[in-house]
């Protein structure tokens, strides 16, 4: 199983990535919610620029954002800048709809973005909005087409991963590993914690602090009242719901993958530090080989907190 890194696009990230890199990283995957984190593209280029092995991932690039010909050109002047190292990862939209007030796309969305993409990387002309889109570059500006970009869907559902067999070159995943998945890849928070410490811990509690917030995010979504169920969860909802309705989307996500906002921090529960890819090298190792035998063959560790180097030589000792 392959050690990747998750990374929000910030101006530290580039620096992240090439540490990742000399810690024998196999991939560093930036985050895509242009509401959060600076811009997707710039912090890959930015990393290109500063390392020399390391590959490159977007996880995950939400359709609704960008017209299909941006993103395609996008992808023509990666691979020209560095050819073979870029992985592009496709979703339906938590984060970067959900924080935008907009539910996710839908798969037939999805799809139809996969096809007109595929076809404009291979030199075609596709319709999109009704009218013929092309990539009509001049030699020298982008990569020279066919592009053979792999296209990888972020699916936790079985249509999900149905759709990622049948148009895409593999499946990305985070939280519970979807039953009869193979070769996927898997989206992992946590923290590698010393001998002595607990979830409860100031450290630890910062390291995984806003993943524990995710939890609560996630379950509100879906479930609304449903989060109650959580440790902390119904003081939570309380606070989230006293917000105007109209705009508390906007505070729900705040922080979202990189540190709990003020109110999550005020209700965050330790205990949740189970359900993230935290423990000691042993613990840890032996979560991983699990995640191998369920069909993982790229662990995609994502650090938060305030010491992110930290994060990534920790994780990288403990799985040696």
């Amino acid at each position: 199983m392959r050690l990747s890194c998750g990374l929000a696009p910030s101006p530290q990230a580039p620096a992240h990535a090439a540490l990742a890199e000399s810690l024998g990283y196999e991939r560093a995957w930036f985050y895509d919610s242009p509401a959060v984190y600076g811009d997707v593209w710039v912090a890959i280029a930015r990393t290109l620029d500063r390392t020399s092995r390391l590959g490159v991932g977007t996880a995950v690039l939400i359709p609704s954002l960008r017209h299909v010909v941006t993103t395609a050109a996008a992808i023509g002047t990666i691979e020209a800048q560095a050819p073979g190292r870029l992985v592009v990862a496709l979703g339906t939209g938590y984060t970067g709809r959900r924080v935008l007030g907009q539910p996710p796309l839908s798969w037939r969305e999805v799809a139809a973005y996969v096809a007109a993409l595929r076809g404009l990387l291979r030199g075609e002309a596709v319709e999109v909005d009704g009218r013929l889109c092309k990539l009509i570059h001049p030699d020298g500006f982008i990569a020279k087409r066919p592009i053979g970009t792999p296209i990888v869907l972020a699916a936790n559902g079985p249509k999900g991963l149905a759709l990622a067999r049948a148009i895409a070159d593999g499946a990305m995943c985070a939280g519970v590993v979807p039953e009869g998945a193979r070769d996927i890849r898997y989206l992992a928070f946590g923290t590698a914690m010393e001998p002595g410490e607990t979830f409860a811990s100031p450290r630890v509690l910062e390291a995984i602090g806003g993943a524990i917030a995710v939890v609560y995010h996630g379950v509100f979504e879906a479930a609304g009242a449903g989060v109650d169920a959580l440790p902390g969860g119904a003081a939570w909802r309380a606070e989230i719901e006293r917000l105007p309705e109209a705009s508390r989307h906007l505070t729900l996500h705040e922080g979202h993958c990189v540190a709990p906002s003020p109110i999550d921090r005020r209700h965050l529960a330790p205990e949740l530090g189970g359900t993230t890819f935290s423990g000691t090298r042993d613990q840890l190792r032996e979560r991983a080989a699990a995640l191998e035998r369920q069909g993982v063959s790229e662990l995609i560790y994502a650090p938060m907190g305030p010491d992110v180097p930290r994060e990534l030589r920790a994780m990288r000792e403990a799985l040696g």
